[in-house]
C-alpha cells in the first residue's frame, strides 16, 4: 500500500497545505513536487505569507493530496500527509528543490525568481490514504 501511496504523491501537483494560525488552521492551495524517494515535498512560498509565519512558529503541517479532479466520485483516493517543515540549509539540495519545482511547474518561474521567495521543504512522517468511501490505509515513514 505505501507504494500506491508515494504513487499519489509523485503523480499529482496540486495539494492543500494546512498550517496552524495560532490556533486555527489555515489552509493553502499549493502546487508542490515529492522528491525521488517521497521521503519529502517541495512547494514555494513568499515569506511575507501567512502561512511562512505559521510554519516559523509551529513546523508541524499536515497536506491533502487527491484524485478529484480526474477521478469519479466513488473513486476519489484522498491522501492526508502528515509531516514537518524544515528549512533546506544546504545550497545543493535548495537549487535541487527549486529545479524540481520549475520542471514540474514553469509556470512558477516569476514567483520563485522573487526576492522573498522560499523553497519549503515537508519531511513526510506518514500517509493516510482513502480509497473510495470506506478504505483507509494508514502508513508511518
Amino acid at each position: 500500500m505505501i507504494d500506491q501511496m508515494k504513487t499519489l504523491a509523485r503523480e499529482e501537483t496540486m495539494c492543500v497545505l494546512a498550517t496552524d494560525a495560532g490556533g486555527k488552521p489555515y489552509c493553502s492551495l499549493m502546487a508542490f513536487v515529492a522528491d525521488e524517494d517521497c521521503r519529502e515535498i517541495y512547494m514555494v512560498t513568499h515569506r511575507g505569507t501567512q502561512k511562512y509565519r505559521n510554519l516559523m512558529q509551529n513546523p508541524t503541517v499536515s497536506l491533502l493530496i487527491d484524485t478529484r479532479s480526474h477521478a469519479a466520485r466513488t473513486e476519489v483516493q484522498a491522501l492526508t500527509v502528515e509531516g514537518v517543515f524544515q528549512k533546506i540549509e544546504t545550497p545543493s539540495k535548495y537549487e535541487r528543490a527549486r529545479t524540481m519545482l520549475l520542471d514540474a511547474h514553469p509556470h512558477l518561474g516569476a514567483f520563485m525568481g522573487h526576492a522573498e521567495a522560499e523553497v519549503l521543504c515537508i519531511k513526510i512522517d506518514a500517509f493516510l490514504l482513502l480509497n473510495g468511501l470506506n478504505e483507509s490505509h494508514y502508513e508511518k515513514l
